[in-house]
């Protein structure tokens, strides 16, 4: 167990706990320039929209007058031109445009990714994540884009490349989302699959603290100790976190809170997003790890607890957390 040398966040940090209102995890949402599902009800001439995590704003519009032809690759370096069928495809096409390695997506899993999304018809661009600089994650499954997504995506790896040619009753059919996504529009998109973040079984949560309590006066300063090292790239500040975590009374031990019976959660590793002794606890864990992290209540919820969470006045809380992805 070691206590990290840096990053003291100030009281200001206290804005978000992980304990409550964000076992929503996946389920979190804001507006991002995507394809949300056709169950909705149609945009504004802005353009489609989808609801992924909090941490995701939106920062430009899709708008009516992209040029015909396939997608231009101006705003980013990688952002890749499309070869629209230049007809509207009778049922889903997927297309492998480059190959990618590790574990297959499944449902349940989210798959974070960047795209362009053009008209299959003519090539005229509607959306693309590569200039906003933030890639989009989606939660197979979860209804929460059109279905030519949610096919298309499944058996997806990390690094690929696909094309997906969509028709128009696998997108948005007869509703039309704007000017450019008319009714009955074919759609198609390039994607660029980041990571896959496979959600483990509910029997692999901890039991446990797995460390030693703090009884008495407590710790001195938020300490942590990897339980499990992981294998994967390190978090950073900036980076949003797909995490499953438990909280317990850092006295006795007892468990008040878990987010391993919802959805993984997915939160932004910034200061003003955490409790102070999170933000300083998950400093540098890679990917794949399981931490323990003990908090003292200046770093915690305070000195007087969270009486409504199971937490007295003055008790330390220790977070067992596993990293499970970052982008």
């Amino acid at each position: 167990m070691r206590r990290p040398s840096t990053l003291r966040p100030t009281a200001l940090a206290l804005v978000v706990t992980l304990t409550l209102a964000a076992c929503s995890g996946s389920d979190d949402s804001s507006s991002d320039d995507a394809v949300e599902s056709s169950s909705e009800e149609p945009a504004t001439d802005e353009g489609p929209t989808v609801e992924p995590s909090e941490a995701d704003e939106p920062t430009a519009d899709a708008t009516d007058d992209g040029a015909a032809g396939p997608a231009d690759d101006a705003g980013s370096a990688d952002k890749p031109d499309v070869d629209f069928p230049g007809e509207a495809p009778d049922e889903l096409v997927v297309t492998v445009i480059s190959e990618g390695t590790g574990a297959p997506a499944a449902d349940g899993d989210t798959v974070v990714v960047d795209y362009v999304g053009v008209r299959s018809l003519d090539g005229e661009e509607f959306d693309n994540s590569y200039d906003r600089g933030q890639p989009f994650p989606v939660v197979l499954g979860s209804g929460g884009v059109i279905q030519g997504w949610e096919e298309g995506l499944v058996g997806a790896q990390a690094g690929a490349r696909l094309q997906l040619d969509i028709p128009s009753d696998l997108a948005y059919g007869e509703a039309a989302r704007s000017d450019v996504i008319r009714e009955n529009e074919p759609l198609t998109f390039v994607i660029d699959v980041r990571s896959v973040i496979s959600v483990p079984e509910a029997s692999e949560a901890p039991t446990e603290p797995g460390v030693e309590l703090s009884e008495g006066e407590g710790v001195d300063g938020t300490i942590f100790t990897d339980l499990v090292e992981g294998d994967g790239p390190a978090l950073e500040f900036g980076d949003t976190a797909v995490l499953h975590f438990v909280y317990y009374r850092g006295d006795n031990g007892v468990q008040l809170e878990s987010s391993w019976v919802n959805q993984p959660i997915t939160v932004p590793y910034l200061e003003e997003q955490l409790l102070p002794g999170l933000a300083e606890g998950l400093e540098g864990m890679k990917v794949g790890g399981r931490r323990a992290i003990t908090i003292p209540p200046e770093d915690g919820f305070g000195p007087d607890g969270n009486p409504q969470g199971g937490l007295p006045a003055d008790t330390d809380i220790i977070f067992v957390v596993d990293l499970l992805g970052a982008y």
